[in-house]
Parts: C-alpha cells; structure tokens; sequence
C-alpha cells in the first residue's frame, strides 16, 4: 500500500530495490550509476523512484538536494521517512496529480552535509549540480514540464530554460516543514501551486 514514510520499513526498502532495472526506470537507474561513476564513491547520490513515472514522466519536480533520509534510503521519494517527503506525498494527492507522470530529483543530486545534517546548497553546489540536467531531460521523451521547488532549486530556472526551451516551467515552495508550518496559509500556497502543474497535465 502506497502511503507516507513507508521506505522507513526494511522489508517496503527491499522490494522497491528490486524495481530499480524495470523497463520504465532503468535508463534513469543506470543515468544515476554513470553519475556516481564520475562523481567518485563518496558522492551520495540516490536512485529515482521505480514508483513515480520513470521515463513516461510528464513533469519533473526538481528539489534542492538530497537529504539525510534520502541518502539512507537511497531514493529520491516521496515515501522516504521524513516531513518533507510527507508534506510531497500528502499535497501532490491532494492536488490530484498521479506520481506515475511525475519524476523526482534534485538540482543537486548528492547528499551535501554532515553525517546528520544536510547543509544549504551554495551557487557553486547549484553550478555543478546542473551540469547533467540536459542528459536527464533527454532520457524523458514525455517531459513537458519542470517544476523548480524551493529557492534553490528556483536559481537554476536560466540553465532549464536554455537547454530544454521546449518544456513549460513552474515555480513552486519547499514542502518542508519549515515553510509549510510557518504561516498557516503557507500550505495552500503549495496547493494552489501543484493544481496549476496537475491542470496543465490534463492539458
């Protein structure tokens, strides 16, 4: 059963890394791979999730940087065990959009951070996360859209623009508990926001 925080279970971990070379992930399995590959063995970086669209994927949510419960998990998640992806599963469903045409990733896809803490993405981070977007985008022949979520993710809205002037691009908050709680309308900003993305996907 689909639900939050469920890659907190070992046993719901095993079965989704099982599905990471099923033919609609595996050319991002392998694009993650080719990345760690040229990052070196201490770069973190998780695989895409085999639950959400893969390479049918018809907008891509880009985040700011893979947190710690990513990085232990090993997937960019909506299932991952913590607020955020809880705030992620929670208000994309209640926007109606269906995380079979949607993709996860981040605008720096390794973990940045100590061993408990993420830190905040810099300009540089953002410069080099960048670097293997336009390989990304050529591996989902359905994108059209991406949507930037969070500032950080925002400062890379000239590069999507430039090496993917095809695709339609939205703007959106974080859903971390940090902006979500603290104002109460803050949430329905993020609503209002997704159910542009999810009507545009209706066409």
């Amino acid at each position: 059963m689909d639900c939050p925080k469920l890659l907190g279970d070992k046993d719901a971990l095993d079965v989704r890394l099982s599905q990471i070379n099923e033919s609609s992930i595996a050319p991002l399995t392998a694009f993650v791979q080719r990345l760690r590959e040229k990052m070196g063995a201490d770069a973190a970086i998780p695989y895409f999730d085999p639950w959400d669209g893969g390479v049918n994927a018809e907008a891509l949510f880009l985040l700011e940087a893979p947190g710690p419960k990513a990085r232990n998990s090993g997937f960019v998640s909506m299932n991952n065990p913590d607020e955020t992806a809880k705030n992620l599963f929670v208000i994309s469903r209640e926007a109606g959009i269906d995380r079979k045409r949607i993709a996860i990733w981040n605008t720096v896809p390794w973990y940045i951070g100590s061993d408990s803490k993420i830190r905040p993405a810099t300009a540089a981070d953002i410069a080099r996360g960048i670097e293997s977007l336009a390989e990304l985008i050529q591996l989902l022949p359905k994108l059209r859209a991406i949507v930037l979520v969070g500032q950080k993710a925002a400062k890379a809205e000239k590069h999507v623009r430039r090496v993917a002037p095809h695709l339609t691009v939205f703007t959106s908050p974080h859903p971390s508990p940090m902006f979500v709680n603290r104002k109460p309308g803050n949430r329905g900003i993020l609503l209002d926001r997704w159910r542009k993305v999810q009507s545009f996907l209706e066409g």
